[in-house]
C-alpha cells in the first residue's frame, strides 16, 4: 500500500489504533519499523492498596524497550502469558506491530513514538507541560498525580463527568470541581464512597458533558469507539496514560482534547521525584 507524500509530517489521517499503526509502519512518524528491534520485552504483575483504602489494585503490564525509551500497555490478568517476552524480546518492531497481541502492540507502538518523539523534548520544547511527582510515600505521589490529571479538567458547576476507567481519587477531585461523576468500569461496581459503577460505557459517552479515559481503553480496544464519539459529539476527552501515553498523544486535536501522559517507570514503580507531561490540543485544532 502506498502513501502519497504531503509536506505534513503525517500523511494518512489518524482516526484509529490501527490507522495510526499503518502509518508508523509506512515510515510515516519516522524510521521504518523493520529497521529496529524490541531490545527488551518484559512483563510486571504489581498490587497496590493504598493506606485508609480497601480496594486492592491489580495490574499487568507488558513492557518494550526500544533504543533510549520504553513503551508500555496494561492488560486484563490472564491476557498475555510472561512466556511472551522471550519469545517476543529482541524481534523486529514491524513483526510486534504487526502480529503481536494487543497489548504488546500497543507497547510496541508507544515505545516507538516515545522513541521518535520523547515527552522529555516534548517538554522542553514547549509542547507539553512537565509536571514533577514529589519524592515520598505511595499516597503522596498518587494524590499529586491524581491532582495533575484533575488540572487539565474544565468544567461548569454541574457538569456531567464520564470516567471510563474508575480511579477513586479522580472521582473526589471531579466532585472537587463541582462536576457529577459518571463512572464506568468493567471490574470494579462501586467507588471507595459507595457511588454505582456502570459496565455500559455506551450509556455514559451519550450523557456525558466531558470524558475522562485511562490508558487502559487502547489495551481492551474501546478507545476507537471513544475516541470517535467524544469527537463526533464535540465533548471534551481528556486521556489519563500510563498505558501508551505517546500514542493517545498522537490523537491531539482529533478528538483529545488534553492529555496527561506518563512514561515508564510509572509513579508506582519509584519512591524518587519523577515527571508526567500534560499536554492541552492547541485551540481550533
Amino acid at each position: 500500500m502506498t502513501h502519497p507524500h504531503h509536506s505534513s509530517p503525517t500523511a494518512t489521517t489518524i482516526t484509529t489504533v490501527d490507522s495510526l499503526v499503518e502509518a508508523v509502519l509506512a515510515g510515516e512518524h519516522g524510521p521504518l519499523p523493520a529497521s529496529l528491534v524490541a531490545t527488551s520485552v518484559f512483563w510486571i504483575h504489581h498490587g497496590t492498596r493504598l493506606a485508609g483504602g480497601d480496594t486492592t489494585y491489580l495490574n499487568q503490564y507488558v513492557l518494550v524497550r526500544l533504543g533510549g525509551s520504553f513503551g508500555g500497555c496494561a492488560f486484563e490478568a490472564g491476557e498475555v502469558d510472561p512466556a511472551l517476552c522471550r519469545d517476543a524480546s529482541g524481534t523486529p518492531l514491524d513483526v510486534l506491530l504487526r502480529e503481536a497481541p494487543r497489548p504488546l502492540r500497543i507497547a510496541a507502538l508507544d515505545a516507538y513514538l516515545c522513541e521518535t518523539r520523547p515527552h522529555r523534548a516534548a517538554g522542553e520544547a514547549g509542547g507539553a507541560e512537565p509536571v514533577t511527582l514529589p519524592a515520598g510515600t505511595p499516597e503522596i505521589r498518587a494524590r499529586a498525580r491524581d491532582a495533575a490529571i484533575a488540572g487539565l479538567l474544565d468544567i461548569e458547576e454541574g457538569a456531567e463527568v464520564g470516567l471510563i476507567g474508575v480511579v477513586n481519587p479522580l472521582v473526589a477531585a471531579i466532585r472537587e470541581r463541582g462536576g457529577v461523576p459518571l463512572p464506568c468500569d468493567f471490574n470494579l461496581r462501586t467507588t471507595q464512597w459507595g457511588d454505582p459503577v456502570t459496565a455500559d460505557m455506551h450509556e455514559v459517552l451519550e450523557r456525558a458533558d466531558a470524558v475522562i479515559a485511562t490508558g487502559m481503553t487502547l489495551s481492551n480496544g474501546s478507545f476507537d469507539t471513544i475516541l470517535g464519539r467524544c469527537r463526533s459529539r464535540g465533548v471534551p476527552l481528556i486521556v489519563y496514560a500510563q498505558s501508551g501515553s505517546a500514542v493517545a498523544r498522537a490523537f491531539l486535536g482529533s478528538g483529545v482534547t488534553a492529555l496527561s501522559a506518563e512514561p515508564f517507570p510509572f509513579s508506582q514503580f519509584s519512591a524518587e521525584e519523577t515527571v508526567l507531561y500534560r499536554y492541552r490540543a492547541v485551540d481550533g485544532a
